[in-house]
């Protein structure tokens, strides 16, 4: 067998639906506790607990202790963004459910994938950065224009200190709702983080869904100058 990235052990790790679930609940970028995971993939609090050590193995999740208790979370943004593409690839396919939920009007409306903002506010904002000419794609790369780093700046944006991190400033991650892509990276992060801010948008506790207010959502759409 030639030698290669180890793709079929990644697919097995996710590819078990109670995994899934529980990697799906954890892409609201916080940390749970594995009986909070259990709850997510339907599934005993031993059981959980069995796949979250075969994850934090696979180096999918990460541990994390406070008190008495553990914490698990992704181990980082391109484990989202590879999951967000798998959601993409099954909607397209037809993988979803054949009943949505209650809230998948509001997952696909705006919602956070890790650490920014995606559904059709996150698509929006994205292609309304490259129309202002504030992100200009080449190829398969996406990158800040002089234009956008000055936008930002009026913005409320620490542009020089994100430009020093070692994460990437800019990337693209395809959203799996509207199957276009939306900002991710450190300036996607930072965009969601001054939303919230703003109080433009708000956040349940373990929840992807964003819930912005009429008023909130018509001061971001003026402020990045998306059409309605």
């Amino acid at each position: 067998m030639k030698a290669g990235p180890d793709i079929a052990k990644l697919a097995s790790l996710i590819g078990d639906p109670a995994r899934a679930n529980m990697l799906s609940a954890l892409m609201a970028g916080g940390a749970l506790t594995a009986t909070e995971l259990a709850l997510e993939a339907g599934v005993t609090v031993q059981t959980a607990s069995a796949h979250l050590s075969k994850l934090e193995q696979g180096g999918l999740v990460s541990p994390r202790k406070q008190g008495r208790h553990r914490y698990f979370a992704l181990s980082g943004a391109d484990v989202a963004q590879v999951l967000e593409t798998l959601m993409g690839v099954s909607a397209r396919l037809g993988g979803g459910r054949v009943r949505p939920g209650p809230k998948e009007p509001e997952l696909r409306h705006a919602r956070i994938c890790y650490d920014h903002l995606a559904g059709d506010l996150g698509v929006a904002l994205y292609e309304s950065l490259q129309k202002r000419d504030w992100l200009r794609e080449d190829a398969e790369t996406v990158a800040l224009t002089p234009t956008g780093e000055a936008g930002f700046d009026q913005f409320g944006l620490d542009v020089p200190t994100m430009k020093k991190q070692r994460r990437p400033m800019c990337r693209t991650c395809l959203d799996w709702s509207e199957r276009r892509f939306h900002l991710a990276g450190g300036l996607g992060a930072a965009l969601l983080t001054e939303i919230l801010r703003k109080g433009w948008a708000r956040r349940a506790p373990g929840e992807r869904a964003l819930r912005c207010s009429r008023e909130g959502e018509r001061a971001f759409r003026l402020a990045v100058w998306i059409d309605d």
